[in-house]
């Protein structure tokens, strides 16, 4: 047993053993009980690991959000599977396990590097709208938009799920174990039970609130019989999950289109509050959309992401690109390193708001918007001595401007992100999510549904001019998800991701600025505060060392404020023969390995 083997192993015991773990820096743990007032002390359990926390193998590495999923991944890698195999098992127990985030009931993007072939594929399972929804479908009574809660909760949210059909079509290009074995571990551990992690009971705790317990399915399974949130450490069954997945382990994704879990969905759609008008048509027309993935050079190397209908390939890039002009590796995280990332991050994002929706439906200036001579133009923009107070959008090369309206309707935070290296340099980076946490509260054979379709503009015109980004039949919702890997001469360097709705493009882009320009440990880059512009005020992650640059980005004039920044980052750097892994420690993730 090798040192790294040993410490996955100490990890998961002390997991079963206390009931729960509550993981702080990859590598690090702290146990909890759910009678105990304090947690333990963080110990170290060994292992390999960088002076700056990350987490270090040679062979194979998993980092993501729980500690139960990356070691099902890991499972799969120990046994000679490929990224693809362990990412089907990743996702599946993530479904379980961390169920208010993603799961089979939404959707994701994924990136998978195929050594062999030495080639990059990016795989859209994003959900659509129904066919028969069009630019009212967000508007009230009155004309006007529905309020986003209003909105959220029931089964109007809900747009055809599309991670089921993703992780089936990466597993028939790239899988190597059977498909059936592959979902068996996150089966028996429905059947058996999980206890509770913390962050699941905070969850379900702050969701009550929010509606949690309005429909009778979600109710039974979040909460107790007197109402009361379910705690950390109880012990959570989900029997009828594991039926699901028995179904879907004998006869792949059909039950789940074409089916009777498709007939249960629709079913469950048509809920008494805010019904949905998904169909069983709607259902059976899903698809996965291979396409090219969005690219852009930064100081000699590549960085790839997930082209439309998400947003964050592009913006990440433009600005990747715009501060590829700019000497940031000399400015290192300073007041004026990170006025120059403040800037840059605005000018994308006003392009984001005004450009960005499903290419598919809507003709958008892709490659324009990383034109270098475009981005180069951009940059000048940026005053280094002074902040703008909001910047315009671009014309970039083959612009659609006049046809559109800006959309600043912006996602919330309920998603996650895996990274996967397997023994033959496969590599999965992949963001899966149901939208805000605990999706439309809509549940039905032991999974959430998302409310993805909130993500459309709820206003489909502003001042005349159609937004982009409006709903239409069959459309795919815009994301902000950023599923990244970069290429250096050709192979791939790093891996990274996160969730946070639309900051998701900021804590991503702070994640690459912090390893490629300023050197970062992977773990040191993660744990660093954020600082995070969406072309507004500036914020500062509260209780970190971000707050450091708040008077000297005041001097410069920007709009400062403070607050928690709920990033889910997870990583793995390539270097000298090493597989360096971190996991954020907002989030209970962890990095395994061999």
């Amino acid at each position: 047993m090798t040192p790294n083997t040993r410490s996955a192993a100490l990890v998961l015991a002390a997991f079963f053993v206390a009931g729960l773990v509550v993981f702080g820096n990859a590598g690090h743990l702290r146990t909890t009980v759910a009678t105990a007032p304090e947690p333990a002390p963080e110990v170290a359990p060994g292992g390999e690991t960088t002076e700056g926390g990350s987490v270090v193998a040679h062979d194979y590495m998993v980092a993501a959000a729980n500690p139960l999923a990356a070691e099902a991944g890991r499972a799969v890698l120990a046994d000679g599977g490929s990224a693809a195999d362990a990412a089907v098992a990743v996702q599946m127990m993530l479904n379980l396990v961390e169920p208010q985030s993603s799961g089979i009931g939404g959707g994701a993007f994924l990136l998978y590097w195929d050594a062999s072939e030495q080639t990059l594929t990016t795989l859209d399972g994003r959900e659509r709208a129904p066919l028969a929804a069009d630019e009212t479908y967000w508007l009230g009574p009155d004309g006007e938009p529905v309020a986003w809660w209003d909105a959220v909760v029931g089964g109007r949210s809900v747009g055809v799920p599309g991670t089921l059909k993703l992780l089936e079509t990466l597993h028939t290009q790239f899988g190597t174990k059977p498909w059936a074995d592959l979902l068996q571990p996150t089966i028996a551990k429905a059947d058996a039970g999980f206890a509770i992690s913390p962050r699941l009971a905070e969850s379900i705790a702050a969701a009550q609130d929010k509606k949690l317990d309005l429909f009778d399915t979600a109710k039974a399974y979040f909460f107790n019989s007197d109402g009361t949130p379910k705690a950390a450490g109880t012990l959570l069954k989900n029997p009828a999950f594991a039926e699901t997945l028995r179904r879907i382990a004998a006869e792949g994704s059909a039950p789940f289109y074409t089916g009777s879990i498709a007939a249960d969905i629709v079913a469950a759609v048509k809920t008494d509050i805010n019904p949905g008008i998904l169909t069983l048509d709607d259902m059976a027309a899903y698809t996965v959309v291979q396409r090219e993935p969005v690219c852009v050079p930064y100081r000699g190397d590549t960085v790839c992401g997930m082209g439309p209908p998400t947003s964050g390939g592009l913006t990440v890039g433009q600005i990747l690109g715009m501060l590829s002009t700019y000497d940031l590796p000399a400015l290192g995280p300073s007041v004026e390193g990170w006025h120059l990332y403040i800037e840059a991050a605005k000018l994308a994002y006003a392009d984001r708001a005004l450009y960005m929706a499903d290419s598919d439906y809507v003709p958008m200036p892709t490659y324009g918007l990383i034109d270098a001579t475009y981005l180069a133009e951009r940059a000048a923009l940026i005053d280094p001595d002074s902040a703008m107070e909001m910047a315009e959008p671009g014309v970039p090369p083959k612009d659609h401007a006049t046809l559109w309206a800006p959309d600043t309707q912006v996602e919330r935070p309920g998603t996650s992100h895996f990274v996967i290296v397997d023994a033959n340099g496969d590599m999965v980076s992949m963001t899966t999510t149901i939208e805000t946490g605990f999706g439309s509260r809509v549940m039905t054979n032991g999974f959430l549904l998302n409310n993805e379709l909130t993500d459309f503009a709820r206003a489909p015109e502003v001042d005349g001019r159609p937004v982009a980004n409006r709903v239409e039949g069959g459309k795919r919702p815009r994301s902000s998800m950023s599923p990244t890997i970069v290429l250096r001469d050709g192979t791939p360097v790093l891996l990274v991701g996160s969730p946070g709705g639309s900051r998701i493009i900021n804590y991503v882009a702070n994640a690459l600025v912090a390893i490629l320009d300023w050197g970062m440990d992977p773990q040191g880059a993660l744990d660093m505060g954020h600082v995070v512009n969406r072309n507004g005020p500036t914020e500062l992650e509260d209780g970190t060392g971000a707050l450091a640059h708040a008077d000297g980005l005041v001097a410069l004039g920007h709009a400062v404020k403070t607050g928690a920044l709920e990033s889910g980052l997870h990583a793995i750097l390539i270097q000298d023969g090493r597989l360096i892994g971190a996991a954020d420690p907002r989030r209970e993730g962890v990095a395994v390995g061999e």
